[in-house]
């Protein structure tokens, strides 16, 4: 958790301390809040973003102070006003996966109000998301650490639930689409992975998007 809400981080000499060191553009959240004096300003979010992005390419390990203050362009002094440990920010950083990985996307997806072709959107939009980014892979492969299975089960369960929904939605009985949606959800873990592991495997273009619909048609195909 973060420990101050404010945005003004400063050096223990009370110097704000989320200055650039080379001017050299950083890869990381954007550093574009400015003070009167130019100096870039970063918050809590900005440090769980590029801790996640660590994740994406390093897994758990790659989260630590210095590299992510480099990659930030700013030094431990701000990291100091924000969070207490690291470990808070593996928490925030989990925490922002959550919100904007699960949460965001159902609240996008439920503007669609017809439930198939949310269902249709929500796996194609997942696949490819996930295609693109190598941080679903990393969390799962992290799983035997205690912040990220906490997080992991929670999101699971919600993914599942929500999906488990849209069938009862299409009429399943309860039992039936708890059982679809977990099916749903294990075909898109499963893709998630071949796609990283061995993309060569899995059709391109026109010809994914026709497999996808697939594997939706196969889960709603009524015995």
């Amino acid at each position: 958790m973060a420990r101050r809400s404010t945005d003004d981080p400063q050096d223990t000499d009370g110097t704000p301390s989320d200055t650039p060191g080379d001017g050299s553009p950083s890869d990381g959240p954007r550093r574009d809040r400015k003070t009167g004096g130019g100096r870039r300003r970063l918050t809590a979010d900005d440090w769980a973003a590029a801790a996640l992005a660590a994740i994406g390419e390093g897994g758990l390990a790659a989260v630590a102070v210095e590299p992510i203050a480099a990659r930030l362009g700013t030094t431990k002094g701000s990291f100091y006003w924000h969070f207490a440990n690291r470990d808070a920010l593996v928490d925030a950083a989990l925490e922002r996966w959550e919100r904007l990985h699960t949460e965001a996307v159902i609240t996008t997806v439920e503007a669609e109000p017809d439930p198939e072709r949310r269902l249709r959107g929500l796996f194609a939009h997942a696949s490819a998301a996930s295609a693109a980014d190598p941080l679903e892979v990393s969390l799962l492969a992290t799983a035997a650490e205690p912040r990220v299975a906490a997080v992991l089960r929670r999101v699971t369960d919600r993914r599942v639930g929500y999906v488990a929904g849209l069938f009862t939605a299409l009429g399943f009985p309860a039992a039936e689409a708890r059982r679809r949606g977990l099916l749903a959800y294990t075909a898109y873990l499963g893709h998630t992975q071949l796609g990283h592991a061995v993309p060569e495997s899995l059709p391109g273009g026109a010809d994914r998007d026709r497999y996808l619909d697939s594997v939706i048609d196969t889960l709603l195909c009524r015995e």
